[in-house]
Protein backbone atom coordinates (compact mmCIF):
# COMPACT_ATOMS: atom_id res chain seq x y z
CA UNK A 1 0.00 0.00 0.00
CA UNK A 2 1.26 3.43 -0.91
CA UNK A 3 0.68 6.59 1.07
CA UNK A 4 -0.50 9.33 -1.28
CA UNK A 5 -0.14 13.02 -0.48
CA UNK A 6 -2.30 15.34 -2.56
CA UNK A 7 -0.61 18.75 -2.84
CA UNK A 8 -0.92 21.98 -4.80
CA UNK A 9 2.27 23.05 -6.54
CA UNK A 10 1.05 26.55 -7.43
CA UNK A 11 -0.97 27.53 -4.38
CA UNK A 12 -0.94 31.22 -3.50
CA UNK A 13 -1.77 30.39 0.12
CA UNK A 14 1.42 30.47 2.22
CA UNK A 15 -0.19 28.40 4.96
CA UNK A 16 -1.00 25.61 2.50
CA UNK A 17 2.60 25.63 1.19
CA UNK A 18 4.00 25.51 4.73
CA UNK A 19 1.74 22.62 5.68
CA UNK A 20 2.62 20.64 2.55
CA UNK A 21 6.35 21.11 3.20
CA UNK A 22 5.97 20.06 6.82
CA UNK A 23 4.06 16.87 5.94
CA UNK A 24 6.66 15.86 3.35
CA UNK A 25 9.55 16.71 5.70
CA UNK A 26 8.09 14.57 8.51
CA UNK A 27 7.42 11.63 6.19
CA UNK A 28 10.99 11.85 4.88
CA UNK A 29 12.41 11.94 8.41
CA UNK A 30 10.36 8.86 9.37
CA UNK A 31 11.43 7.01 6.20
CA UNK A 32 7.83 6.53 5.06
CA UNK A 33 7.40 5.68 1.38
CA UNK A 34 4.88 8.01 -0.20
CA UNK A 35 3.72 9.34 -3.54
CA UNK A 36 3.13 13.04 -4.09
CA UNK A 37 0.26 13.95 -6.40
CA UNK A 38 0.17 17.57 -7.55
CA UNK A 39 -3.47 18.29 -8.34
CA UNK A 40 -2.58 21.51 -10.22
CA UNK A 41 -0.59 19.77 -12.97
CA UNK A 42 -2.24 19.32 -16.37
CA UNK A 43 -3.92 15.94 -16.69
CA UNK A 44 -4.48 15.54 -12.96
CA UNK A 45 -8.12 16.65 -13.00
CA UNK A 46 -9.34 13.17 -12.03
CA UNK A 47 -6.95 13.12 -9.07
CA UNK A 48 -8.23 16.55 -8.00
CA UNK A 49 -11.84 15.37 -8.21
CA UNK A 50 -10.97 12.20 -6.28
CA UNK A 51 -9.29 14.22 -3.53
CA UNK A 52 -12.18 16.67 -3.24
CA UNK A 53 -14.90 14.02 -3.25
CA UNK A 54 -13.18 11.70 -0.74
CA UNK A 55 -11.74 14.28 1.67
CA UNK A 56 -13.34 16.34 4.39
CA UNK A 57 -13.23 20.15 4.14
CA UNK A 58 -12.82 21.92 7.45
CA UNK A 59 -13.09 25.70 7.00
CA UNK A 60 -13.84 25.99 3.30
CA UNK A 61 -16.27 24.45 0.88
CA UNK A 62 -13.53 22.32 -0.70
CA UNK A 63 -10.84 20.45 1.18
CA UNK A 64 -7.45 22.14 0.88
CA UNK A 65 -4.19 20.32 0.28
CA UNK A 66 -2.38 18.55 1.76
CA UNK A 67 -4.80 15.62 1.95
CA UNK A 68 -3.43 12.22 2.92
CA UNK A 69 -4.62 8.84 1.63
CA UNK A 70 -3.39 5.27 1.89
CA UNK A 71 -4.10 4.06 -1.65
CA UNK A 72 -7.80 5.01 -1.97
CA UNK A 73 -8.52 5.06 1.78
CA UNK A 74 -8.75 8.53 3.34
CA UNK A 75 -6.45 9.11 6.31
CA UNK A 76 -6.97 12.82 7.01
CA UNK A 77 -5.79 16.36 6.39
CA UNK A 78 -2.88 18.36 7.78
CA UNK A 79 -4.44 18.88 11.20
CA UNK A 80 -5.15 15.16 11.61
CA UNK A 81 -1.61 14.37 10.43
CA UNK A 82 -0.07 16.87 12.83
CA UNK A 83 -2.07 15.52 15.78
CA UNK A 84 -1.07 11.92 14.98
CA UNK A 85 2.57 13.01 14.73
CA UNK A 86 2.41 14.75 18.11
CA UNK A 87 0.84 11.65 19.72
CA UNK A 88 3.44 9.41 18.02
CA UNK A 89 0.66 7.51 16.23
CA UNK A 90 1.69 8.33 12.67
CA UNK A 91 1.81 4.69 11.50
CA UNK A 92 -1.70 4.14 12.84
CA UNK A 93 -2.91 7.36 11.18
CA UNK A 94 -1.34 6.40 7.83
CA UNK A 95 -2.76 2.88 8.20
CA UNK A 96 0.63 1.27 7.65
CA UNK A 97 2.42 -1.36 9.66
CA UNK A 98 5.90 -0.60 10.94
CA UNK A 99 8.62 -2.17 8.83
CA UNK A 100 9.91 -5.42 10.29
CA UNK A 101 13.52 -6.16 9.62
CA UNK A 102 14.65 -9.70 8.76
CA UNK A 103 16.78 -9.62 11.92
CA UNK A 104 13.68 -9.10 14.10
CA UNK A 105 11.94 -12.03 12.41
CA UNK A 106 14.91 -14.36 12.80
CA UNK A 107 15.42 -13.37 16.46
CA UNK A 108 11.75 -13.97 17.21
CA UNK A 109 11.75 -17.37 15.52
CA UNK A 110 14.98 -18.37 17.31
CA UNK A 111 13.42 -17.47 20.65
CA UNK A 112 10.36 -19.59 19.84
CA UNK A 113 12.52 -22.52 18.72
CA UNK A 114 14.56 -22.37 21.93
CA UNK A 115 11.37 -22.28 23.96
CA UNK A 116 10.02 -25.36 22.15
CA UNK A 117 13.28 -27.26 22.65
CA UNK A 118 13.37 -26.46 26.37
CA UNK A 119 9.75 -27.12 27.24
CA UNK A 120 8.11 -28.91 24.36
CA UNK A 121 5.63 -26.08 23.88
CA UNK A 122 5.53 -22.34 23.42
CA UNK A 123 3.01 -21.51 26.12
CA UNK A 124 5.41 -21.35 29.06
CA UNK A 125 9.08 -20.77 29.68
CA UNK A 126 8.98 -22.43 33.11
CA UNK A 127 9.44 -26.19 33.31
CA UNK A 128 6.65 -28.27 34.77
CA UNK A 129 7.00 -28.62 38.54
CA UNK A 130 5.43 -32.09 38.52
CA UNK A 131 8.06 -33.38 36.11
CA UNK A 132 10.89 -31.80 38.13
CA UNK A 133 9.50 -33.17 41.38
CA UNK A 134 9.30 -36.69 39.90
CA UNK A 135 12.91 -36.39 38.76
CA UNK A 136 14.01 -35.17 42.20
CA UNK A 137 12.02 -37.94 43.89
CA UNK A 138 13.63 -40.65 41.73
CA UNK A 139 17.10 -39.18 42.27
CA UNK A 140 16.65 -39.17 46.03
CA UNK A 141 15.49 -42.81 45.95
CA UNK A 142 18.61 -43.73 43.97
CA UNK A 143 20.80 -41.90 46.48
CA UNK A 144 19.29 -43.97 49.32
CA UNK A 145 19.68 -47.34 47.58
CA UNK A 146 23.18 -46.88 46.17
CA UNK A 147 25.85 -48.69 48.12
CA UNK A 148 29.17 -46.92 48.51
CA UNK A 149 32.03 -48.24 46.43
CA UNK A 150 35.76 -47.79 46.68
CA UNK A 151 35.78 -44.84 44.26
CA UNK A 152 33.41 -42.72 46.36
CA UNK A 153 34.98 -39.98 48.47
CA UNK A 154 35.33 -40.70 52.21
CA UNK A 155 33.10 -37.83 53.33
CA UNK A 156 30.07 -39.52 51.74
CA UNK A 157 29.42 -36.75 49.23
CA UNK A 158 28.75 -38.23 45.83
CA UNK A 159 29.00 -36.03 42.73
CA UNK A 160 25.80 -36.04 40.72
CA UNK A 161 25.54 -34.75 37.18
CA UNK A 162 22.85 -32.12 36.79
CA UNK A 163 22.38 -29.66 33.92
CA UNK A 164 25.60 -30.73 32.24
CA UNK A 165 27.76 -29.94 35.27
CA UNK A 166 28.82 -31.75 38.47
CA UNK A 167 27.52 -30.71 41.87
CA UNK A 168 27.86 -32.18 45.33
CA UNK A 169 25.10 -33.54 47.58
CA UNK A 170 24.68 -30.22 49.40
CA UNK A 171 23.75 -28.51 46.15
CA UNK A 172 21.44 -31.41 45.27
CA UNK A 173 19.61 -30.94 48.54
CA UNK A 174 19.25 -27.20 47.91
CA UNK A 175 17.90 -27.85 44.43
CA UNK A 176 15.47 -30.47 45.73
CA UNK A 177 14.21 -28.00 48.30
CA UNK A 178 13.67 -25.34 45.64
CA UNK A 179 11.92 -27.51 43.05
CA UNK A 180 10.27 -30.15 45.17
CA UNK A 181 8.88 -28.27 48.19
CA UNK A 182 5.33 -28.87 47.07
CA UNK A 183 5.73 -32.58 46.44
CA UNK A 184 7.80 -33.11 49.61
CA UNK A 185 4.91 -31.71 51.63
CA UNK A 186 2.61 -34.21 49.92
CA UNK A 187 4.94 -37.12 50.63
CA UNK A 188 5.25 -36.08 54.31
CA UNK A 189 1.47 -36.01 54.57
CA UNK A 190 1.25 -39.44 52.94
CA UNK A 191 3.80 -40.89 55.38
CA UNK A 192 1.82 -39.52 58.32
CA UNK A 193 -1.34 -41.19 57.02
CA UNK A 194 0.43 -44.55 56.78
Amino acid sequence: MVVKIYVSGISGNKEVKKRQQRVLMILDSKNVDYETIDITEPGKELDKEFMQSNSVGRDSKYPLPPQIFNEDEYCGDYEDFDMANELDELEKFLKITPPVSPEDISQDSKAQNNDVQENGNTSSREPSTDKDAATVKSESAEDRTDLPNDNDPLDGSKPTELDGGTKGNEEDVEQMEETGDKNEEKSDDQEKEE
